[in-house]
């Protein structure tokens, strides 16, 4: 495992996932009192472990055909993309 490797996915995937949709949701339901927050940690942390699953995956299968630069850009474009979107509905 190289560990330069393990710390900048971390850190792109934490500061990617502050703030998010994903975090709010988290919050709400650890603000009811009546459940757990083992609970709704170990429910959050499993959908979080799955959907990045997921996403290697699905990275692994498109490196086959796509090669890294390209979808290095497809990422960028995409993620631009989400944030005009986000800004014209706000």
């Amino acid at each position: 495992m190289d560990p330069k490797m393990l710390a900048e996915v971390f850190a792109a995937v934490f500061i990617a996932e502050l703030g998010d949709k994903t975090q709010l949701a988290t919050m709400l339901f650890a603000a009811d009192k009546a459940v757990s927050k083992w609970t709704v940690f170990t429910g959050a942390s499993l959908a979080l472990v799955v959907a990045s699953g997921i996403g290697v995956l699905a990275g692994t299968a498109l490196s086959q055909y796509v090669s890294p630069k390209a979808m290095h850009y497809a990422a960028g474009v995409g993620f631009i993309g989400i944030g005009i979107w986000t800004l014209v509905r706000a």
